[in-house]
């Protein structure tokens, strides 16, 4: 019952810190539904174009900010190229020097100009309030008094000026915990009296409706704003808005504003004139990327012209809780009881959790918070699964105790992972090696009858030959006196199976060498190991007797490797490898060639070769390659019973690979004076028959 205490324990704390809804939470989540923003399709709005003030502009009309008739000028303008109103998020709240804010306030009276005004803590000025209509509320404080951002004063514009624009918004778009904008506050609150935002102003204006309505309640705040002849606007408790990123207008700057051109830029639209300019711009961060001030006022106005609707529904907490409470509980169940594959569908959730609630923000509108059912989900089914690894840890524990007296630790391991690949036994290809330790009886005869001194060199020796073979994956089938077998890729894959057999006997060579440099300092006799390599398919399993049994290999190329492993001393070489194993390594390895041999029980003859390195250590000694071709061509001449002439070459050769090959050609002249004393037939494949095994 641990296990299922603890996890189900676990899913309440995830479900708990959740209804907490700490604030690491919720910037999570803001940042998984700021996916949703960036995966739409972008729009370009045909109603709202952005003009910019920038670098270009100012240029051509001088430093910023620009004294009151170029303003006006250039609103002019805008209006005779056809612009059907015209939005500045600029605050004009400091006097003309050049006194000129009369005229200017005359010459916008008469269009619908847009301007705006800044919500602050301290500034002292003449904010601009329009009529609202609320509906809702008894008490003798507004409903939205506790709802709404409150500031204690604002920067207007001058009160000329103001009172000769259209409209008067405020410019307020303050950030998430993140720092992140995504929503825009419609209305904000000073000295209990409401202040429309710039694009709410602009829609208002748009619209020619002289204030617009809000309904509110003290208990659950703004419910919904409403400019009559557009649709009903839905907010969150603050008067907010989502905003829907997916809008973009179309841009020219003030420069290029051509009032002959006949297809206008700004014809019959609400242009939006911005400063852009470096140093006098407004870069917002948004789900989308940093954007200009007046890209938020575009796509805020467009959001309530297009009647889009984002929001988080009041049920949306609870659907999350509910989600990861059921999902949870499954996922428990299917990581306790079930098999791992089953609980490794759990990247599936994820994926399914992330489309519904794209889904979700797609059609209905919905905010619906993806990331914390994954991670929450992901996080219990990480402790059941943890839980339950323990579980079968405690019985692999068990498992060792009871088959670590006669399996290999990598049988055991085997075994405790899947046993059934023991029981039922694997048809695979492999590579084998015996090995076989060289010079017993002089270290025997220099131990006398200190058995235990011998016995504990030979251990030695079989932890110097044996750490190879583990470095390299490959398994010890079994120790037979002073003799070794083990495979490579099995049980354990190893796709590069020759190559890692070759390497492995290389390492073992090596680490016999030093092994001697050991014994030999102690006074005894050094020794030598002969090992011979084959590949092909093996069969494994647990084999032997019902009282005694072990995990061993069989097969025609297990005995075909004892049998090239038999004929090293023979040859005089270290390391003999079967064809099959050459011809998958013959370029990572430097082989010569020994013999065309058919062993002991076979009637068709195979190659033998021997390995003295791998090839970059070879490429280094040039000497080696040419008598490599010396080497191969002695072979031509034993093939075609030109003993003499091999004879010959072998001698030449006896010095070469650094002494390497020495016994082997001594053993091939031997060889070649017996052939010689052969009835051979003319068409003599150069196969040798050996008549031992």
């Amino acid at each position: 019952m641990k296990k299922w205490t603890i996890t189900v324990l676990t899913l309440l704390v995830i479900c708990g810190v959740r209804y907490m809804d700490p604030w690491i939470l919720e910037a999570v989540r803001m940042k998984a539904l700021d996916i949703h923003q960036l995966n739409q399709e972008k729009q370009i709005l045909e109603d709202i174009v952005t003009v910019e003030i920038d670098n270009r502009t100012m240029d051509k009309n001088g430093q910023w900010p620009w004294p009151r008739e170029i303003m006006q000028r250039e609103i002019k303008n805008l209006f005779d190229a056809g612009a059907g109103m015209v939005v500045m998020p600029i605050l004009f709240s400091q006097p003309d020097r050049g006194g000129k804010d009369l005229d200017f306030a005359k010459s916008i009276v008469a269009f619908p100009v847009v301007i705006g005004q800044i919500p602050a803590n301290e500034a002292k000025g003449n904010p601009v309030p329009r009529g609202v209509a609320v509906i809702g509320g008894n008490g003798e404080e507004p409903p939205w008094t506790n709802w709404i951002y409150e500031y204690k004063s604002a920067a207007g514009p001058v009160k000329i000026i103001g009172d000769a624009a259209a409209g008067v918004g405020m410019m307020s778009s303050p950030p998430e915990s993140d720092g992140v904008l995504r929503r825009l506050p419609l209305v904000v609150q000073i000295n209990n009296q409401l202040y429309p935002s710039i694009s709410l102003e602009t829609l208002r204006v748009a619209a020619g409706d002289p204030s617009y309505q809000m309904k509110a309640s003290a208990e659950a705040g703004v419910e919904a704003l409403r400019i009559p002849k557009f649709s009903k606007i839905i907010t969150d408790a603050n008067g907010s808005i989502w905003i829907d990123f997916r809008y973009k207008t179309k841009t020219m700057s003030l420069a290029d504003i051509d009032l002959n051109a006949e297809e206008s830029f700004v014809r019959g639209k609400i242009v939006i004139l911005s400063p852009t300019a470096s140093g006098i711009d407004n870069p917002v961060a948004t789900p989308v990327g940093v954007l200009q001030g007046h890209d938020v006022i575009a796509t805020s106005i467009a959001t309530m012209m297009t009647g889009t609707n984002i929001s988080r529904p009041w049920w949306s907490d609870f659907a999350e809780i509910g989600v990861v409470l059921i999902g949870g509980i499954t996922l428990i169940i299917t990581a306790l009881m079930m098999q791992w594959y089953i609980s490794a569908l759990m990247p599936i959730l994820v994926v399914g959790f992330y489309f519904g609630s794209s889904y979700l923000f797609n059609t209905e509108g919905y905010l619906i918070d993806w990331s914390y059912p994954a991670l929450g989900m992901f996080f219990v089914w990480s402790i059941a699964a943890f839980m339950r690894f323990m579980e079968e840890y405690k019985q692999k524990m068990e498992i060792k105790k009871q088959f670590a007296g006669y399996c290999s630790p990598t049988v055991v391991r085997m075994l405790q992972e899947n046993p059934s690949l023991i029981k039922d036994g694997m048809k695979r290809e492999i590579s084998i090696c015996f090995s076989d330790l060289r010079g017993f009886t002089p270290l025997g005869e220099s131990f006398g009858d200190d058995v235990k001194g011998l016995t504990k060199l030979m251990n030695g020796y079989m932890d110097a030959i044996t750490q190879p073979i583990l470095d390299a994956d490959g398994m010890v089938i079994k120790y037979i006196g002073d003799a070794s077998m083990h495979v490579h890729n099995a049980p354990n894959d190893d796709p590069n199976h020759e190559h890692s057999a070759v390497k492995t006997g290389l390492n073992m060579l090596k680490a016999v060498e030093k092994f001697n440099e050991k014994i030999t300092a102690e006074g005894r006799p050094p020794i030598g190991m002969g090992a011979g390599i084959n590949s092909g398919l093996g069969y494994l399993g647990e084999m032997g007797s019902t009282s005694r049994h072990s995990y061993d290999v069989l097969g025609d190329a297990i005995s075909t490797a004892a049998r090239i492993e038999s004929k090293c001393k023979e040859y005089g070489c270290l390391l003999l490898v079967g064809e099959t194993t050459y011809d998958k390594t013959k370029n990572d390895f430097f082989y010569l060639k020994v013999d065309e041999l058919a062993v002991k029980g076979k009637s068709v003859g195979i190659r033998i070769y021997t390995v003295l390195s791998e090839m970059g250590w070879m490429m280094k000694n040039t000497n080696w390659g040419m008598a490599e071709n010396q080497h191969e061509k002695m072979h031509e001449y034993y093939k075609n019973q030109h003993f003499d002439h091999a004879i010959r070459l072998c001698n030449d050769l006896m010095h070469e690979f650094d002494g390497k090959m020495e016994g082997y050609y001594k053993m091939w002249i031997e060889r070649c004076e017996f052939m010689k004393t052969q009835p051979l037939p003319e068409d003599w494949n150069g196969v040798f028959i050996a008549t031992t095994k």
